[in-house]
């Protein structure tokens, strides 16, 4: 009953409001800038408040309170150019260019938006995690980074995938290759990506990412239709930012 009402107070406070995500892709981000030595409060805030623009607008396409929230994206926009313009050209740059994925992946005024092209959703979110991970919050790109992140984010949106495939209608994997199939193409995604993370990370990042790995394989292995909707959305999108608190954790105990 305790654990319950908990539930609901995150997916009150937390979930429906999209800060949950934001907060587990800012962990993510953070946990790339903290390998390579680049940390920075100011990119950390723009990291938060580009992925909570991002999808508020997504979430509100539909809603009645688009108006609204559209007002907060144009407020958290502002913010977010004081901190890019702060920096240089270059980095702005990179920020339209992820700005400008983001609006191709879910907006009322297109024919046809990436979210409604079969199975490309799945890689297409992992690709913008990917460069903010490897490409804005770096000074050069980062080639293992980007794979790291693409590979570990599409096999966490698969999930999600499974939890949708009676309501989605448009083509997804589950529906193509069934739930069983689906789930074993997650695994080869991360488990691809731990071997990328074991050659290029430094070891106490890429333990943190393996230790990660063991928790998501978990959550994707137990992954059905029937499961609530608070195992995916608390428990599936907390994977993303484990990398960091394990990392924490090791830090802790040496």
């Amino acid at each position: 009953m305790i654990f319950n009402h908990f539930l609901n107070l995150i997916n009150k406070y937390l979930i429906n409001n999209q800060l949950y995500v934001s907060l587990m892709g800012t962990f993510m981000s953070l946990f790339f800038m903290f390998e390579q030595d680049v940390f920075r409060w100011p990119v950390t805030i723009l990291v938060f408040l580009t992925y909570l623009n991002g999808y508020i607008y997504t979430k509100n396409q539909d809603a009645k309170i688009f108006f609204k929230s559209l007002i907060i994206n144009v407020l958290f926009g502002i913010i977010c150019l004081i901190l890019i313009l702060n920096k240089n050209e270059i980095s702005f740059t990179k920020w339209l260019v992820i700005v400008g994925l983001g609006l191709l992946y879910n907006s009322f005024f297109l024919n046809r938006y990436i979210r409604k092209i079969p199975l490309l959703k799945v890689f297409y979110v992992g690709l913008t995690w990917a460069l903010v991970n490897a490409w804005l919050v770096l000074p050069m790109f980062n080639e293992a980074i980007f794979i790291i992140t693409i590979l570990f984010v599409s096999a966490l949106v698969l999930p999600f995938d499974i939890r949708d495939m009676k309501t989605d209608h448009i083509i997804t994997f589950p529906k193509i290759i069934g739930v069983q199939n689906t789930k074993y193409l997650a695994f080869a995604l991360i488990f691809i990506a731990i071997i990328i993370g074991i050659r290029y990370l430094k070891l106490d990042f890429a333990l943190s990412l393996y230790l990660t790995s063991i928790i998501s394989f978990i959550f994707i292995y137990f992954s059905e239709n029937k499961n609530p909707d608070a195992y995916f959305s608390v428990g599936v999108e907390s994977c993303a930012g484990l990398p960091m608190i394990f990392w924490e954790f090791i830090n802790l105990i040496r």
